[in-house]
């Protein structure tokens, strides 16, 4: 059985260079085919007050979770508010993000219906220069 706990993970600090100071999450890719998952895998991220998640699309369909706090998703054109408690479904490659309007972190659990997601921004991610990521994928060697 593969198990995480949420409170001991390692976050990873991921921002763009054109907005540097509000483009900003924290995030770990706990679950996925590089951990022994074989149908799914898991994001979970972390949004502060007054920062948001950029748009960009994934190859899987994604249902968040929000564990903690409030934020505006925004998927194609559509936008809602969400908040603790909180569920709602991202289909596959439609761009979405999300805007934390409240005055708490935002902590959000993602569930993808595949194990291996790719995600793609409009412009790369810092630190990692990309703008496509294959989510928990080993660094190149």
């Amino acid at each position: 059985m593969l198990t995480v706990k949420t409170t001991e993970l390692e976050l990873m600090q991921g921002w763009f260079d054109s907005d540097p100071e509000h483009t900003r999450v924290r995030v770990a890719f706990p679950i996925n085919k590089w951990e022994g998952s074989r149908d799914s895998a898991v994001v979970y991220f972390e949004v502060k007050p007054g920062d948001r998640l950029a748009r960009h699309t994934d190859s899987a369909e994604e249902i968040l979770y929000v564990v903690a706090g409030e934020a505006e998703a925004e998927v194609g054109d559509q936008r809602r508010r969400l908040a603790t408690g909180d569920l709602a479904v991202i289909p596959a490659m439609v761009p979405h993000g999300l805007v934390n309007v409240g005055d708490e972190t935002v902590k959000v659990v993602g569930f993808f219906s595949e194990s291996e997601v790719i995600s793609t921004f409009k412009e790369p991610v810092q630190p990692f220069g990309a703008a496509v990521l294959n989510q928990g994928a080993p660094p190149p060697a």
